[in-house]
């Protein structure tokens, strides 16, 4: 076995302080995001998405964020996924941006609701047209015999699609994540990192200093 215990590096890319935080943490997450996008990290869109399923067990996975505004954070997914099943029978969800490169992370807490037709159709055809063609050809989170299965069904769908517009899985949304909760993390020197979480109260928030 590996040994790890020893593996560890310095946090030392700066603090973060009270005084420059906004009102908003979505100014504060535009910022970061930005800053995520200039220093040309892979994916930094990507969020690890939990959510916990019917006999309490947490289950974990990355996803792309696809849009975010003062309403919440929005995703798509297959509504016949694990995910999608376990969001059904609790709403309850939690978000985290990795950002390791620059000793950051985003955590996000709330609860979800789903993207209308409209949202959904909206940005399925906005979509590549191999991505629109490859919703349908995977039942996701079932099980499969070998990826030969998914590969003959995309070259089926690719040539029944090749003249037309690809038409929107009744199986196929969205949903966006009502938020509740932001904590912003920035590694600091001698792991004294610097976090704030902001909670929402009314139509304002309420940021506090945690530990680290």
């Amino acid at each position: 076995m590996m040994d790890v215990a020893d593996l560890r590096r310095e946090y030392c890319r700066g603090g973060l302080h009270r005084a420059d935080l906004p009102a908003d943490p979505l100014a504060l997450f535009e910022k970061w995001l930005a800053q995520a996008c200039e220093a040309k990290l892979t994916d930094p869109t990507a969020m690890v998405v939990a959510t916990v399923d019917a006999d309490g067990q947490p289950w974990q996975r990355t996803v792309l964020l696809k849009h975010y505004d003062a309403q919440g954070m929005v995703f798509y997914t297959n509504m016949g996924s694990r995910k999608a099943h376990q969001l059904e029978g609790n709403p309850r969800i939690s978000l985290l941006f990795p950002w390791h490169t620059l000793d950051r992370q985003v955590h996000v807490t709330g609860r979800v609701e789903k993207m209308s037709t409209f949202e959904v159709m909206k940005y399925f055809h906005s979509r590549p047209k191999d991505s629109q063609i490859a919703a349908w050809v995977s039942k996701q989170s079932t099980r499969i015999s070998a990826r030969g299965v998914l590969e003959a069904k995309f070259l089926e769908l690719k040539q029944k699609f090749a003249n037309g517009d690809v038409p929107l899985p009744s199986f196929w949304g969205g949903f966006r994540v009502v938020i509740e909760t932001v904590e912003f993390w920035q590694g600091g020197e001698h792991r004294l990192h610097d976090r704030f979480y902001y909670t929402r109260e009314g139509d304002g928030w309420h940021i506090e200093r945690l530990a680290p």
